[in-house]
């Protein structure tokens, strides 16, 4: 492997502004035992460093779960870049290509692509980071060795990581989502809803296992988004993520900013629902199913006799079918 520093630039100053104004171990103003803060800050109040939360574009990201939630992040909250990753040696230009504007009879500009790292503080004063941009096309082992020199240089306690997948569930009911970590004891309040699967690989998902090797804690959520509204940007799927990453790290996400976006996206998808009887009919056997597993838990093998969730074989089938669009759709 290429040594892994050589591929990303450390912004000293910044890192001197942000990580050294609060070490690990020090405590906050206004977050001592007791306080309105402590109670919320959960793995961020343990007196470590700074949760890592992760992102990245390019892989399936159901509803755009993951892209919403990180542009929320980016501009509800004070960011300041520390980590700028060399996007040139690891994206592959021709499947991912960068907008660029023409302008009569001239280019006059271009959206670069990016993978970096900003410290962002919430609404507390807490420090976290926040690593987003374009998922790599190459040199994967490479970028979460980098990762990892950086967890261990930033003294983080904690990465989380969020994106959404396809599923046969309705917008009409709660929204569910699974729950993965490098230990058991980070997830012991989720249920997992899945056996065995094989799906295509992530970077966030190796990042996950190769901090899990190198003894770090790290987590994921991976919101179950209605397969129908897979394609869309779905706000409400981002909502619940973040409410998830607040409840695990104590963070303050300024989640409230995104409810009229929630809201309007319910509305919109509740008219295309009631103007489609094909679609009506469908959300109503995935509200049956829903239901029928909801009323099952509790039971030996969590199952519904009359309406069991989909194999394995049909979650990886519909896994393909949507990646198989997400392919067409760059085209």
């Amino acid at each position: 492997m290429l040594d892994p520093q050589k591929i990303y630039e450390v912004d000293e100053a910044a890192v001197a502004r942000t990580l050294s104004a609060h070490a690990p171990g020090d405590e906050l103003p206004g977050a001592g035992p007791g306080s309105e803060v402590a109670e919320r800050r959960g793995v961020a109040g343990r007196g470590e460093g700074p949760v890592l939360v992760h992102s990245m574009r390019g892989f399936v990201d159901a509803g755009a779960a993951g892209q919403i939630a990180v542009e929320h992040l980016v501009g509800e909250l004070a960011t300041e870049r520390l980590v700028t990753f060399d996007i040139d040696q690891l994206l592959d230009y021709r499947s991912k290509r960068g907008t660029m504007t023409f302008d009569s009879d001239r280019w006059v500009g271009y959206d670069a692509p990016e993978l970096a790292i900003d410290h962002v503080t919430d609404k507390d004063g807490t420090g976290f980071l926040l690593l987003h941009g374009a998922e790599p096309d190459l040199q994967w082992e490479r970028v979460v060795a980098a990762v990892e020199q950086l967890v261990r240089r930033f003294g983080v306690s904690l990465a989380v990581g969020v994106h959404g997948i396809p599923m046969g569930v309705p917008h009409t009911r709660p929204m569910s989502l699974t729950a993965h970590a490098t230990r058991s004891g980070l997830i012991e309040d989720y249920t997992s809803w899945f056996g065995s699967v094989k799906v295509p690989g992530s970077l966030a998902s190796l990042l996950e296992l190769r901090l899990g090797e190198a003894g770090h804690d790290a987590l994921g959520f991976t919101m179950h988004v209605p397969h129908y509204l897979a394609q869309s940007h779905y706000p409400p799927a981002a909502v619940v993520a973040l409410q998830h990453i607040e409840r695990t790290t104590g963070l303050a996400l300024g989640i409230g900013a995104l409810d009229a976006a929630a809201v309007d996206a319910r509305i919109e998808v509740e008219q295309q629902v009631a103007e489609s009887g094909e679609i009506a009919a469908v959300v109503r056997a995935l509200e049956e199913q829903y239901d029928a597993f909801s009323r099952s838990i509790g039971r030996p093998n969590l199952l519904a006799e009359s309406a069991p969730l989909p194999t394995a074989d049909e979650i990886g089938a519909e896994f393909e079918r949507f990646l198989a669009q997400q392919d067409g759709a760059g085209d």
